[in-house]
């Protein structure tokens, strides 16, 4: 993995990036590897027109990871207020999960958030159903924090939940 390179996407960037995550989380693709949320959404799991939002705004960014010239996974990262940083939308090629890919996303991430945005804690949000990805982020020191986010029924640029259950649970990692 030492000739990944990762930099923040650009625009140009927009139609690879978002056939990357959708084929990271959505549809039989996803599959392939161990992250999909195919068994609890139909439909998309995001658009070029809120790739293109994430890219323009200060607060926010793509990083995307290049491997013999083709894009193989990104993470998003977002500035919220009092030291406090996110990151979703990790996405890696299906076929290259559990290689460690997401790994390396999630250090590039914690890493952006602190240098660019002054990030001291990391927040993220997971499916509760979705319990061997919650082992993985716990395994990278997040913790429970207890709160729980709704998930946006009725809002289908987020999918077409296939259960009537769906909510996020929150997680913080404070950095050192």
């Amino acid at each position: 993995m030492s000739d990944l390179v990762i930099r923040d996407a650009i625009p140009a960037d927009i139609p690879a990036l978002h056939a990357l995550i959708e084929s990271a989380y959505r549809g039989e693709a996803s599959r392939a590897g161990w992250t999909t949320e195919a068994d609890l959404l139909d439909g998309q799991r995001t658009d070029p027109e809120e790739l293109a939002g994430i890219i323009a705004d200060p607060d926010q960014a793509l990083l995307l990871a290049w491997q013999d010239h083709q894009r193989v996974a990104c993470v998003r990262i977002q500035r919220f207020a009092d030291g406090l940083g996110y990151f979703g939308m990790l996405s890696v090629k299906p076929t290259l999960q559990a290689a460690g890919f997401g790994r390396r996303m999630v250090a590039e991430a914690e890493a952006a958030l602190a240098q660019r945005f002054g990030a001291v804690r990391i927040r993220i949000q997971v499916f509760p159903q979705r319990t061997e990805l919650i082992a993985w982020y716990e395994r990278l020191g997040y913790v429970a924090t207890g709160e729980i986010a709704p998930f946006p029924y009725g809002d289908l640029r987020f999918g077409e939940p296939r259960r009537g259950d769906l909510s996020f649970v929150l997680f913080e990692k404070a950095l050192t």
